[in-house]
């Protein structure tokens, strides 16, 4: 699915005054292959709904790099069930055990973190992507998130030509709170994610 920089422009004013499920509909009516992914951090309950809504059987990709709190795995479970997702799990070719062993965890500035980061996360996705080969894919960018993000809007594109579909881009963290307590969606907040160790800084999914 194509669209000029201009058409892209115009869609994106459009949906400011559509709702979540509305922007979903609009994508997987122009899709043949989309997808889902998800990290189950805060806040993922809402676009797994809105994407479940729009099209039941979606693929939700997630990529489980190993490393979650027992929070996040518990709050997983919960939101499969509840929603009945069609999980697509990716996980990296070399145990956590082993890695822990051999690589460890390396902080941020290490110069072994990069690779680390592209074992347990990018590396997976890849795999995920080139299998499934989506034309669209969901994702919950928000405004305000990162300096990248700050420079999207619901419809992007990727390096790949992959048309990004954020349909809370513009919610904030109140707003979330709001639909989650509406729609009866579970929330957790003891989430980690090692790659990132900070919340403003970019893995490196979004950034090719």
């Amino acid at each position: 699915m194509k669209f000029t920089e201009n058409e892209l422009v115009a869609l994106n004013e459009s949906f400011r005054n559509k709702t979540p499920l509305e922007v979903a509909q609009w994508a997987i009516s122009h899709a043949d292959r989309p997808v889902v992914t998800t990290n189950f951090r805060p806040y993922e309950a809402s676009i797994l709904q809105v994407c479940v809504d729009a099209k039941k059987d979606i693929p939700v990709i997630w990529c489980d790099s190993g490393y979650n709190t027992p929070q996040t795995y518990r709050h997983a479970e919960e939101v499969i069930a509840q929603l009945g997702l069609n999980i697509k799990l990716y996980v990296p070719k070399q145990t956590t055990a082993h890695r822990d062993v051999v690589l460890g965890v390396p902080g941020i500035d290490d110069p072994k973190h990069q690779k680390f980061t592209e074992q347990v996360k990018l590396e997976p996705f890849k795999r995920a992507m080139s299998e499934y080969t989506p034309d669209v894919w969901f994702t919950n960018l928000r405004k305000g998130q990162t300096a990248l993000r700050d420079s999207l809007d619901i419809l992007s594109y990727g390096g790949d030509g992959v048309l990004k579909v954020s349909p809370f881009y513009h919610y904030s963290d109140a707003e979330l709170d709001a639909y989650l307590s509406k729609n009866d969606l579970p929330n957790e907040f003891k989430y980690f994610d090692p790659t990132k160790v900070l919340e403003n800084r970019e893995c490196g999914i979004h950034t090719n």
